[in-house]
């Protein structure tokens, strides 16, 4: 059914065509605030990708998303406020994930990255109720708040595979 695979360089536009129809559906379904500004940009994701860390979702042949997978320490998540993360273990972080086909994606991503690591963190904007609860019906918990670089709030998640 679903395929996940590292993307390749070859495949960006193809990618910046999904990650554009994603956001497209969070304007849609009232999350305005994330992924202003043409975020992801097209440099992000050429990054993701040269550092071995961006990833495509497959169905049939075509590319139905994309998502970076970065193990290691994110800077943004250094400070939380309003709770604490589950442990401060190492981790990989699920960021610009995004798609065109509902149903059943990001569970697939869960499935592939919690075998990389048992214990991922995540953050959305608070408008984005869909990630909320997808990351909430995948066993991620609620953690607290953290801040981007911008100085804009996120709603934060962990994971910890048993």
């Amino acid at each position: 059914m679903f395929m996940i695979r590292l993307a390749k360089m070859s495949e960006v536009s193809e990618i910046m065509q999904v990650l554009n129809l994603a956001r497209l559906y969070m304007h849609q379904t009232g999350n305005i605030h994330q992924w202003d500004n043409g975020y992801p940009f097209i440099d992000m994701v050429e990054d993701d990708i040269r550092s071995g860390q961006g990833y495509v979702v497959i169905k049939d042949k075509k590319i139905i998303g994309y998502f970076a997978f970065i193990l290691g320490n994110d800077p943004t998540y250094a400070y939380i406020e309003d709770g604490q993360w589950l442990n401060n273990e190492s981790y990989g972080t699920i960021h610009r994930l995004g798609s065109y086909e509902r149903g059943g994606v990001f569970h697939e991503v869960m499935e592939y990255c919690s075998k990389i690591s048992k214990n991922i963190r995540a953050d959305t904007h608070a408008d984005n109720k869909i990630m909320q609860h997808l990351f909430l019906k995948e066993g991620f918990q609620h953690c607290g708040i953290i801040y981007l670089e911008t100085g804009s709030p996120r709603v934060a998640f962990q994971f910890i595979k048993s």
